[in-house]
């Protein structure tokens, strides 16, 4: 729909919800492979090989650019129910490739778990590894990289097993820490991640395309860098473990200890003449956005796409400029629109005795703590959502909050200090009908956040 179609004024979440739909539009496979991908080699093979939540969709987009007559193989692993219907998002994008009626896929894709791996993400890394042996330097390897890669591609190093993998990560991810803290332990306890998967491909010509979905777009971080050079090292993963109070086995602190799971790092020769290109960033989609709502006659402001920190600590923070831009008082003058990206974090507290385990993400959480703030400011709307369509482990992929929200939830007997409390944005949102509720978008530029001051 055309922004210019919408009015801001009198449709706030309809707007909103538009500009979170152009900056996944932006962000899709299809909108943006073609002008990265690389000739078909003269001689040798093209093996297709890769990992993450746009994995289904940036291999679909790979079958339809690729030549006809060149030869093309591979296999990608994507999370569960992530595989988009290929004909109808070759017809929906207008793409002048061959006939979606004509197609034979030449890519196999294989779904898996996300956030928490499973033994069918364990099974595709094995078999992605056996794929890559014994290729030639005549040979191209196209990986194809994006969010999620970290739990799509497991394949514990040597004394962890998949259920220790998966003890860790759950760990990891209700730590409070980061992607970047995340992923370094991740890489080192590896055996794909972190370089491990290029040095398997040698002597093959490796270019990696890759979707970021992490603040700065360092490709060593999205989904642990598998094809690229690491420079952190088993001393920085052991230093993360020790500040979370996360166990690992005996065997493999003493490993990490003595550097013998470290990384292949940046200099190093099984790198050279490998190629990464950036094929959609979450800056691009902010952009998308903010062209989308000028077009709307409103101000755009991007804060940055690189926003970290506790999401309701941010939403506290998002919530002050906005009410500032309210009165007239900030930097920025309404009637806008303010966007920002970025990967915020959840540092899940522990129940109170008899409390109900809560719902949520990192988008409703922003919300709760957004709302909370704002404190019924009026002529505030505002959307926070995960561009891959999935808040944390629910089926939404984030929330909106109005004027009227804490009225509104008052009313129903919700309090947002308890929802707080219990980490627990969807239970808070559900009643309200405020969720954003979008399905699988197969692509992920991380967290997107608009917040319309009129």
């Amino acid at each position: 729909m055309n922004s210019s179609a919408l009015n801001p004024a009198l449709q706030p979440k309809e707007f909103l919800r538009h500009l979170f739909d152009v900056a996944v539009k932006r962000a899709l496979p299809l909108e943006n492979t073609a002008d990265y991908l690389p000739a078909p080699p003269k001689s040798g093979r093209t093996i297709v090989i890769g990992a993450g939540k746009a994995g289904g969709s940036m291999a679909q987009a790979v079958e339809a650019l690729w030549p006809q007559d060149a030869p093309l193989q591979g296999l990608v692993v994507t999370r569960y129910h992530h595989i988009p219907p290929l004909p109808e998002l070759l017809k929906a994008q207008s793409l002048k490739a061959q006939s979606p009626k004509g197609f034979k896929q030449r890519i196999e894709i294989i779904e898996a778990a996300h956030p928490v791996p499973d033994a069918a993400g364990l099974e595709a890394s094995e078999r992605m590894l056996a794929m890559v042996q014994g290729l030639t330097a005549d040979d191209l390897v196209l990986c194809l990289i994006s969010g999620g890669g970290s739990a799509l591609l497991t394949l514990p190093a040597d004394g962890l097993t998949l259920a220790d993998k998966q003890r860790i990560n759950k760990a990891l991810l209700r730590s409070g820490a980061n992607i970047s803290e995340m992923n370094c332990v991740r890489k080192h306890l590896s055996r794909i991640k972190g370089g491990r998967l290029a040095a398997a491909c040698a002597p093959a010509h490796v270019v990696t395309l890759t979707i970021s979905d992490v603040p700065g777009d360092d490709p060593s971080i999205i989904a642990s860098g598998p094809t690229v050079p690491d420079a952190t090292t088993c001393a920085d993963a052991l230093a993360i473990l020790k500040r979370y109070r996360i166990e690992v086995p005996a065997a493999v602190l003493a490993q990490l200890g003595s550097g013998t799971l470290e990384t292949p790092k940046p200099g190093d020769a099984l790198f050279n003449g490998h190629e990464v290109h950036m094929t959609a960033t979450p800056q691009q989609s902010l952009e998308a956005a903010a062209v989308a709502a000028r077009a709307a006659g409103l101000k755009a402001y991007i804060l940055s796409d690189e926003m970290e920190g506790e999401s309701r600590e941010v939403g506290k923070v998002h919530a002050a400029l906005a009410r500032a831009a309210a009165r007239g008082t900030g930097a920025f003058e309404k009637p806008c629109v303010i966007l920002s990206g970025g990967e915020t974090t959840v540092s899940v507290r522990p129940l109170h005795e008899g409390a109900a385990p809560g719902r949520g993400g990192r988008a409703g959480e922003f919300c709760m703590g957004l709302a909370l703030a704002l404190q019924g400011q009026s002529g505030v709307y505002a959307l926070a959502a995960d561009t891959d369509g999935i808040d944390g482990v629910e089926d939404n992929a984030g929330a909106f909050v109005a004027p009227d929200s804490l009225a509104r939830a008052t009313a129903q007997g919700l309090k947002v200090d308890d929802h707080l409390d219990r980490n627990d944005a969807y239970g808070y949102f559900s009643p309200l009908g405020d969720l954003v509720v979008t399905g699988p978008t197969y692509t992920n530029v991380n967290d997107f956040r608009a917040i319309l001051v009129l």
